[in-house]
């Protein structure tokens, strides 16, 4: 795999190996633009597969609804969300997360209820992307406060040697953290020094409802 389309010639005991566009790594997909939108719509695809299974569940009436929110975090939800500490979400990938929440929880026409009527009673709206934020940003302060020389560091900093190329600038993993904490680079770092503030703070960015008591 390379970057830009180059094409490698790479020999291992004399025998050329094939290049690719994409490979899984650590059940991760990795890509050769280095974006993580294949990744992302990937793993939203993986969740509902699980769901299917759990059809049953989701359509009876003698289960309450908070049942099956609690069966939905814990089998589904980690399913989707796995790896999404190297995300960067743009703001339709913070829709379809929204959407994604709430997907297995809709209603029959016949309840006479809207389906935004299923999150808004559950409390669950916007759940499955502060979950996300507080993963990436839990990550972040414990990348932060690694000691000495660390390539993760510089990457997630974008302090990498190299220029960006032309043309209007697309939404970087650290202008996640820089948006959802209202901090600069700088601030953050400082902040993460501190491991119990630091937890507050993300506890705070991560479930704003909860903050705002």
């Amino acid at each position: 795999m390379a970057s830009d389309g180059i094409a490698c010639r790479i020999l291992v005991q004399n025998e050329l190996q094939e290049q690719v566009d994409t490979f899984p790594y650590l059940g991760s997909l990795i890509t050769e633009d280095g974006e993580c939108t294949t990744e992302f719509r990937t793993r939203l695809n993986r969740g509902p597969a699980i769901g299917a299974s759990l059809q049953k569940i989701w359509k009876s009436h003698s289960i309450p609804i908070s049942t099956k929110i609690r069966l939905m975090k814990a089998l589904v939800w980690p399913i989707a969300t796995y790896g999404c500490e190297s995300w960067t979400l743009r703001k339709n990938e913070e829709t379809r997360l929204d959407a994604f929440a709430t997907k297995g929880l809709r209603v029959s026409w016949t309840v006479k209820k809207t389906n935004e009527w299923v999150p808004n009673k559950a409390g669950v709206k916007r759940e499955m992307l502060d979950t996300v934020k507080a993963k990436k940003l839990a990550h972040y302060g414990h990348t932060m406060r690694k000691q000495g020389s660390c390539l993760e560091k510089e990457i997630m900093q974008g302090t990498m040697p190299g220029a960006r190329r032309r043309g209007r600038p697309c939404t970087a993993w650290m202008d996640n953290i820089k948006t959802w904490t209202g901090l600069s680079v700088e601030e953050s770092v400082r902040m993460t020094d501190d491991r119990d503030k630091w937890r507050k703070y993300v506890h705070g960015v991560a479930n704003p409802r909860i903050a705002d008591g």
